[in-house]
């Protein structure tokens, strides 16, 4: 589901490879008491501007896949949810439901090699990258056919061979592995950008600020999205933040940013081709990192034992009204795209590859104890093992 492929054959150049990934050189700061004008955020909104699949050069068929993959996305995490309540899924669950349009969306507009790391709240983010559902629901029931071999379940997903890195469980640990990625995207020149998604909760911790100054000292090519779903576990960002306004921490960095309406699909697909394209430098030949703040919303609970009592009935009901895959799908229906004969098949052929996971991920084997320390040490007779 991943969009087109742009390759490189460019390789590594070493000392000048380095040289072009050292810290660009900062202008003076004004003396403190100097006069000065304040520098002027340059953010970039993506809401309500009446995108079309017309507009973004999408096809009739395009928008079916785009419905199909945010479907499957959703049908998997309702299924394993009642796999959860069956106990065959241990540990924890945290769905994605509601968030399918910024999955679908962002892998969509990416090319198929640039590298995307992200948090526990993973599993739609590797289905729209390509992982097979059948990989994906034998990991969740910590099977050795799992895309993880069945030892990280739920929360660590990850698929080299889709350029996909986890699935990470400590909260922002991966955003500085995600600027790491950036960095080698941009010594060994390939042109590509890095995605690294985390929670509005994870943008408080430190490896966040620490993370994105690198990002900024060194023009990484590499995208900081932060999935503002507007509950960081029980509590809400407002409650959290005394500036609830997630974008601005673009601007202490001096980085580019980008505020993008996450319920609606093709804001999400247009605002990641463009602010992709600029990050890997095709606009002035110059990569830069971006923070953006994705909108969106979730409609279950942090995870399954979250009872869900800081927000009420009544705001989740008015939210489900936002819902993207039901956006999607009048959207199909009012420009007569297809008929919804054809969407009711895709739903039944959706379901049906999910039940078939299950049923895979039912007979797959439980991993072998010998498979203990394997994919460990670099080392095949694991020397630090005693």
């Amino acid at each position: 589901m991943a969009g087109t492929t742009k390759t490189s054959t460019k390789t590594p150049k070493g000392d000048g490879a380095a040289k072009k990934a050292a810290p660009k050189k900062k202008a003076a700061s004004p003396a403190t008491n100097g006069a000065f004008t304040p520098d002027t955020p340059d953010v970039r909104v993506y809401r309500g501007s009446g995108r079309t699949h017309e507009s973004l050069g999408l096809s009739a068929d395009d928008v079916l896949e785009m419905y199909q993959n945010m479907l499957l996305q959703r049908r998997f995490e309702e299924r394993a949810a009642q796999m959860y309540g069956r106990q065959k899924i241990a540990g924890f669950l945290h769905l994605y439901i509601g968030q399918e349009a910024v999955s679908t969306g962002a892998v969509r507009a990416l090319r198929d090699d640039d590298p995307i790391i992200t948090a526990y709240r993973d599993h739609g983010l590797a289905l729209a990258r390509g992982m097979s559902s059948d990989a994906g629901m034998a990991e969740l029931f910590g099977k050795i056919d799992g895309c993880s071999r069945g030892k990280g379940g739920s929360m660590h997903f990850f698929d080299v061979d889709k350029h996909f890195y986890g699935g990470h469980g400590i909260v922002g640990g991966q955003i500085p592995v995600g600027v790491g990625m950036g960095f080698a995207l941009k010594y060994r020149e390939t042109g590509g950008v890095a995605l690294a998604f985390f929670g509005d909760g994870a943008i408080n911790q430190g490896a966040f600020h620490e993370a994105a100054n690198l990002a900024s000292l060194y023009d990484v090519p590499v995208l900081l999205i932060v999935e503002n779903n507007e509950y960081a576990m029980g509590t809400s960002v407002a409650r959290a933040r005394g500036d609830a306004n997630l974008y601005k921490q673009g601007y202490p960095y001096g980085m580019k940013t980008a505020v993008i309406d996450g319920m609606d699909l093709f804001e999400v697909y247009g605002a990641f081709q463009e602010i992709a394209d600029d990050a890997r430098g095709e606009t002035d030949g110059q990569t830069k990192p971006y923070f953006v703040e994705v909108q969106t919303y979730r409609y279950r609970g942090h995870s399954m034992s979250d009872p869900q009592k800081y927000r009420t009935k009544e705001e989740l009901e008015g939210k489900k009204g936002e819902d993207p895959i039901l956006r999607v799908k009048a959207y199909i229906l009012e420009h007569e795209l297809f008929p919804v004969e054809r969407l009711d098949e895709v739903d039944e052929d959706v379901k049906a590859e999910v039940m078939a996971a299950v049923d895979f991920a039912e007979q797959s084997p439980l991993p072998d104890v010998s498979t203990m320390y394997e994919d460990v040490y670099a080392q095949e007779d694991y020397p630090f093992i005693v």
